[in-house]
């Protein structure tokens, strides 16, 4: 048989094709797979967090904080509920003097004539570190989420 002729036939051969193919598709699919699931998780861990502070807004409203230690009970609340430190959860007073945007740190600050409302601010932060950055594509995925509650 002739050079030519095993040229030949080796071209009509379609065997390795789909391996060749596969070895195209396969890679893709893995990179989409694995990036459905962490968006997946990404957005979890956002609506973990909103349901949390919607929580701790419910429980600020139905009983709402006077001093210090009922604010830390508060915090430890939140703190169970979406499993973050303490580091990463922080509520603190604020005060508004009339209409006002900017919210005050001591009501001291305001004239004697205006009206002060207080609130309460709860701020909640995390970071989510995606697989993917392991192979240096993106970074961590930070979380920030932050709530007033007007309490008078």
């Amino acid at each position: 048989m002739s050079l030519f002729s095993k040229l030949r036939n080796l071209g009509r051969n379609e065997a390795g094709a789909v391996v060749i193919e596969t070895a195209f598709v396969v890679p893709v699919l893995a990179i989409m797979a694995l990036g459905g699931v962490e968006a997946s998780l990404i957005i979890s861990r956002q609506n973990e967090l909103q349901a949390a502070a919607a929580e701790a807004v419910a429980v600020t409203l139905s009983r709402t904080p006077q001093d210090e230690s009922e604010r830390n009970t508060l915090e430890a609340i939140i703190e169970h509920s979406t499993g973050l430190d303490a580091a990463n959860v922080t509520l603190s007073k604020r005060f508004r003097c009339d209409s006002s945007p900017n919210l005050l740190s001591a009501s001291t600050t305001c004239a004697t004539t205006s009206v002060i409302s207080e609130y309460i601010v709860i701020n909640m932060r995390d970071t989510y570190t995606p697989v993917w950055s392991d192979f240096g594509i993106g970074r961590p995925i930070n979380f920030d989420i932050t709530r007033r509650v007007q309490i008078s």
